[in-house]
């Protein structure tokens, strides 16, 4: 995806099985978790263009989150500091060749931020 492509969307929920069922029902995701990922189902629309995660609610994660796709988070979050915003997770690893971080907007948006390739080697 090019860079400023919204890439991903993390919804957080209380109870997995029950987001599950009702996602799946609702829209007719598919959804199911990643070997290694068992707490964090992903979800994939009809299209197989958007997708992203059911994610465990927590505390300043409340509303579902877009990732934007860039070319260089770090670049991304010092351009995103400079104009009024602020990092809220620095840039963290998923795998070998991917990484995401969360930015607050000036007016305390987060906005996710992703990084990589499903290539490997």
């Amino acid at each position: 995806m090019p860079h400023g492509d919204i890439t991903h969307i993390d919804i957080p929920v209380s109870d997995l099985a029950a987001a599950n069922e009702f996602y799946s029902g609702l829209f007719g995701w598919q959804i199911s978790a990643p070997p290694g990922f068992e707490d964090y189902p992903m979800w994939q629309a009809p299209n197989k263009v958007s997708g992203g995660g059911l994610a465990p609610r927590s505390e300043g994660f409340t509303q579902p989150r877009s990732y934007v796709e860039v070319d260089s988070i770090d670049e991304t979050l010092t351009k995103a500091q400079d104009t009024g915003g602020s990092v809220v997770m620095p840039k963290t690893p998923i795998s070998e060749t991917s990484w995401f971080a969360i930015f607050a907007d000036p007016d305390g948006n987060h906005i996710g931020l992703y990084e990589g390739t499903t290539e490997v080697g």
